[in-house]
């Protein structure tokens, strides 16, 4: 019993009473903001209108789809936090057979309830032994009926700690950018951003785009990756805002 009574006032202590406190009127707040100002600050999942596992392989002409990759690690799948990706590697017919830029890995990754921006390549390539040699932003000019646009993106170099016959001594690059709630963000801060202002909707999103081109064994300059990147985003982009990704 004094046990008990020990344990009671524990609770009743004034620092415990003000923690309680302080999160009523916290929740209080949230359902008022919401109830009284269309303020959202906790969000709701917005899928895709269709899977990234349903993209249509043929409307990517000229491109090929040479492989589709899938996360078999269950742990590296769980960091990656979510399950709506792909990671395609694209075959470019019309590009020179010896061309560095001939084949390229598209990763996309979709995120339908996002509280935070994870997994960008500064960190996952880094975390997987490769060192970055050179980081820089870009600009995508997509010049394409329907789709006109100047998309910022990221170009980052990577090299490997170890030499492998198939990628120029492990040195390849990284182009990526963000789709986040109808708009397109050019690097992590941005998406964060795009993220945070949206308070008067029930939903966010966002997706990352990712073009890696380590297929060959001369590493691409960073003008032949943009180029390169510029036309596959021209074919994949329409594809991705008509079918896939929400109407916003």
């Amino acid at each position: 019993m004094r046990n008990a009574r020990f344990d009671i006032r524990v609770y009743l202590q004034p620092a415990f009473l003000i923690c309680v406190a302080v999160l009523a009127i916290a929740a209080a707040s949230m359902s008022i903001a919401t109830k009284r100002f269309g303020v959202y600050l906790k969000k709701e999942p917005l899928p895709l209108k269709k899977s990234l596992d349903l993209l249509d392989e043929n409307q990517l002409a000229p491109y090929e789809v040479t492989s589709k990759r899938k996360v078999e690690n269950k742990e590296i799948l769980k960091a990656l936090g979510t399950e709506d990706y792909i990671q395609w590697v694209l075959d470019a017919p019309e590009a020179a057979t010896d061309s560095a830029v001939r084949r390229c890995l598209l990763f996309i990754t979709y995120y339908k309830l996002p509280d935070r921006v994870p997994h960008v390549p500064e960190e996952c390539y880094t975390g997987g032994g490769y060192q970055r040699l050179a980081t820089d932003s870009v600009t995508f000019e997509i010049n394409k009926p329907g789709l006109e646009k100047k998309i910022q993106g990221k170009y980052l170099v990577f090299g490997s700690t170890k030499f492998d016959f198939w990628q120029s001594g492990g040195k390849f690059p990284v182009l990526y950018f963000f789709k986040v709630n109808g708009e397109y963000a050019g690097s992590r801060d941005e998406a964060r951003i795009t993220l945070n202002k949206n308070l008067f909707r029930k939903h966010s999103y966002f997706c990352k785009v990712e073009l890696v081109f380590n297929q060959a064994f001369v590493a691409p300059s960073k003008q032949q990756a943009v180029t390169a990147g510029e036309k596959l985003l021209a074919v994949i982009l329409p594809i991705l805002e008509r079918e896939h990704w929400p109407d916003w």
